[in-house]
């Protein structure tokens, strides 16, 4: 039974910062890439951010081009956490941000991923 929860959202002003996290239970957690996506109100869930395991230790990070160079995704075996810093933030940011894990093909597509988080709203003001 693989859980994942996610915490972090509120309210932050046009510019600000927050971190969201993501502990996962019931996987192997270095073993499973993990990815994060938002949806906006009215608007399709998107990609944000990915981080990948290729073996040995190596990862690979991906970012959304509406995101790359505001956003960091990292994660910290220890813990089972996977964690998105948001910086610089914008109104367009605003939406429900879900985490996910799984084996994807293709790291960008939400259907690739088998476990989801419950989503944490994340309401950025102008």
């Amino acid at each position: 039974q693989v859980q994942l929860v996610e915490s972090g959202g509120g309210l932050v002003q046009a510019g600000g910062s927050l971190r969201l996290s993501c502990a996962a239970s019931g996987l192997t957690f270095s073993r499973y890439a993990m990815g994060w996506f938002r949806q906006a109100p009215g608007q399709e869930r998107e990609f944000v951010a990915a981080l990948t395991w290729s073996g040995g230790g190596v990862y690979y990070r991906y970012y959304a081009d509406s995101v790359k160079g505001r956003f960091t995704i990292s994660r910290d075996n220890a813990k089972n956490t996977v964690y998105l810093q948001m910086n610089s933030l914008k109104h367009e940011d605003t939406a429900v941000y879900y985490c996910a894990a799984g084996r994807p093909q293709t790291y960008y597509s939400g259907s690739d991923y088998q476990a989801w988080g419950q989503g944490t709203q994340v309401t950025v003001s102008s």
